[in-house]
């Protein structure tokens, strides 16, 4: 087969395109720092980037549902331990009260307006916002779950849960039901007949403080319901930390280029660039216009 020097050099050329190109497409990922510039750099990593980026995105969704989550639980158990401590007050102002022998009636009538001041104080905590919702309130669109009379204003209807990992959601509400017991049989119904009874019939003490006591363990255990689920909160957001960071270290696996590799790769290039130059060179004729220089 007769090769002609128009064939050697459209050969050369080709060859030295080829080298020029790998030269080109090393000089790029360095300059990005990414191998994958365009999914046509390598369909493979494209997907797998995509399918990484997703799962971040997944993972970024959980990082502020956590967020949230550990806002309303945060701010529910520091506001029925305030509670607590003002019922706890109000039982030992009610144990005053049962020494009608050595409590005047005077005494008494300020008793009751101590415990009707913090009635008052209990109500406005049981109306805490969060994210300018109340609290206690359940679905509630109004903004207070309470009403003076110490009527429960909120709305019942499902759970509030937030997901903080794949295969796993948290609870983050609480009613005023659940916390403080049912209209009638409440908390503030109890404290207000307290406030009452401690002047108008102190023998119906008795009966209040053992209400209270119910109403005070009731409370209890909704801190100890929520300190359960707060614990699952922060071992999710543990687990969710560590999938982010290995996420990170597996998409740049995938995009980011190996620095002394590619440095190494693109001197070696070079290298064979240079010296495809010089063959070509040696392979292509001179032409008339070498002749004239």
């Amino acid at each position: 087969m007769r090769i002609t020097q128009r064939a050697v050099a459209l050969t050369s050329l080709q060859g030295l395109n080829r080298n020029l190109d790998a030269v080109g497409k090393l000089q790029q990922q360095l300059t990005s720092g990414r191998i994958i510039n365009a999914p046509s750099d390598s369909p493979t990593g494209t997907n797998k980037a995509m399918q990484l980026r997703g799962e971040q995105a997944a993972v970024a969704q959980h990082t502020r549902n956590i967020s949230d989550a550990k806002s309303w639980l945060d701010q529910g158990d520091s506001t029925i331990r305030e509670m607590l401590d003002t019922t706890r007050k109000v039982r030992d102002l009610t144990v005053q009260g049962l020494n009608t022998g050595a409590v005047s009636e005077s005494s008494q009538q300020a008793l009751a307006t101590e415990v009707t001041s913090l009635r008052e104080g209990l109500l406005s905590l049981a109306n805490t916002l969060v994210q300018g919702r109340p609290l206690f309130g359940g679905l509630t669109p109004d903004a207070k779950a309470y009403n003076d009379d110490g009527t429960w204003a909120g709305l019942a209807g499902p759970q509030t849960k937030l997901r903080v990992s794949e295969s796993e959601q948290v609870r983050v509400d609480l009613t005023g039901p659940e916390a403080f017991g049912p209209d009638g049989a409440n908390l503030f119904d109890i404290v207000e007949r307290i406030a009452t009874n401690l002047t108008t019939d102190p023998a119906a003490l008795e009966t209040d403080l053992a209400d209270l006591d119910v109403a005070i363990q009731r409370m209890a255990t909704s801190v100890a319901d929520i300190g359960t689920r707060s614990a699952r909160v922060d071992r999710a957001e543990l687990m969710n930390f560590d999938r982010s960071l290995s996420l990170k270290a597996q998409l740049g696996e995938t995009e980011n280029v190996d620095l002394p590799n590619t440095i190494m790769q693109l001197e070696m290039q070079k290298v064979g660039y240079e010296a495809a130059l010089a063959a070509t060179a040696k392979a292509i004729s001179p032409t008339l216009l070498d002749y004239l220089r």
